[in-house]
């Protein structure tokens, strides 16, 4: 997770959406860091990634979190600092936990309450909702919509999940402990 500064205006907008977007281009189909889910909301970002290792992290995050702030920063017509701290990390292990986590980041937007200005809108449209193909119901998958991300490669992200059930594009999640 990624939190911004109170005073960066709200990420939820078009504006917002399109600066990381831009940053977000840099790093599909990356080969040691990917970003293959991520939520934009008011003041934070949700991202799920996949790296080659902890130094691989720690390099993909920084320099995501440097492309995210310089495209925000353009965007909004500010300057400097964005975004509040560096980033908070939790390693997936297990099945359970990643279906979990592709819930909390996937559905996030139910949590905030920001889908009841979307009634009956399946998926957020600040997510990389749209390119999951893991929803229970209204599962059309659609690469042209939503937020670049790159396919997951690892087995945990790619198949394991699925033993612990497909995601209802409704479900609420709870609270991670992140």
């Amino acid at each position: 997770m990624l939190r911004t500064l109170a005073s960066v205006p709200r990420l939820r907008q078009r504006d917002g959406d399109e600066a990381v977007r831009a940053a977000l281009l840099h790093f599909v189909n990356g080969t040691s860091f990917r970003i293959v889910h991520i939520s934009i909301q008011r003041n934070h970002l949700h991202l799920v990634v996949e790296a080659a290792n902890k130094e691989a992290l720690a390099r993909g995050m920084q320099s995501f979190a440097i492309r995210a702030a310089r495209a925000l920063n353009a965007e909004f017509g500010r300057e400097g600092k964005v975004f509040a701290f560096r980033y908070k990390a939790k390693q997936v292990k297990t099945a359970d936990y990643a279906r979990n986590v592709l819930s909390y980041v996937l559905n996030n937007w139910r949590c905030h309450n920001e889908d009841r200005r979307y009634e009956g809108m399946p998926f957020d449209q600040y997510s990389s909702a749209w390119a999951f193909a893991g929803w229970s119901k209204h599962g059309k998958r659609r690469d042209d919509f939503g937020l670049p991300v790159s396919q997951p490669r690892t087995q945990l992200l790619v198949f394991d999940w699925e033993l612990y059930g497909l995601i209802d594009p409704f479900e609420r999640p709870g609270p991670l402990q992140v």
